[in-house]
């Protein structure tokens, strides 16, 4: 139909939901906590599936659950080590990966921005060679997530780090060369920053589904 944008097409990129960790400040399962008709699993999922040409969700051992419905292909990846830390379960979901480039999310982050994920894949694939990560900064501070990261460079870094015994997120963006999304570029397409927003506690949990577009 003319006058209407068409959805833009999912890049090159792999989509990785980190849902392995122990959800002990919820208090219960909190992946399947509700905001709306939707999980917060489902939520993650559907923004990433937005962006990308596969999603894979890291889950804990014998976490058989079923995933949610996804736009383009979704599988599971299993994270080794019980608990071990977001850079285990990362190293995994990279193992699994298919595409060079993966958008890495927390599967307790229900408000993520499609378009603020976009920029972050653009940012990373417009400087092959120069760079090997891509992470929004806020208020000064890089965040871990959501981001960009080049698999190989990604994966040889997370071996060598969880061989010196680290377990962080932020160890992994440190030792590579990541590009810093300043606020004033991604604010604008996500002026309310609920793309950071993570689930911790109930309270964390937001009353109204997030309104973030998907075009």
């Amino acid at each position: 139909m003319t006058g209407q944008a068409r959805p833009e097409a999912p890049a090159a990129a792999s989509g990785i939901v980190l849902a392995g960790g122990r959800s002990s400040r919820f208090g219960g399962d909190k992946l399947a906590a509700r905001i709306g008709d939707s999980t917060l699993l489902e939520l993650a999922v559907a923004a990433v599936g937005a962006v990308s040409t596969e999603v894979i969700v890291v889950l804990a051992v014998g976490d058989e659950r079923e995933l949610p419905a996804a736009s383009v292909p979704i599988g599971r990846a299993v994270d080794p080590e019980p608990f071990g830390g977001p850079l285990v379960g990362l190293l995994a979901g990279l193992e699994a990966a298919r595409e060079p480039v993966a958008i890495v999310v927390g599967g307790d982050m229900p408000t993520l921005a499609p378009d603020v994920l976009r920029l972050l894949i653009r940012a990373l694939t417009a400087r092959e060679g120069s760079r090997d990560a891509a992470v929004l900064v806020q208020r000064g501070d890089a965040r871990p997530l959501p981001c960009a990261v080049r698999n190989g460079t990604a994966t040889l870094a997370a071996r060598r780090l969880l061989g010196d015994g680290e377990r962080s997120l932020r160890a992994l963006i440190r030792s590579i060369n990541a590009l810093p999304v300043a606020e004033a570029d991604w604010r604008p397409l996500d002026p309310t920053a609920a793309t950071l927003l993570d689930i911790d506690v109930p309270g964390d949990l937001p009353i109204d589904p997030p309104e973030t577009s998907q075009t």
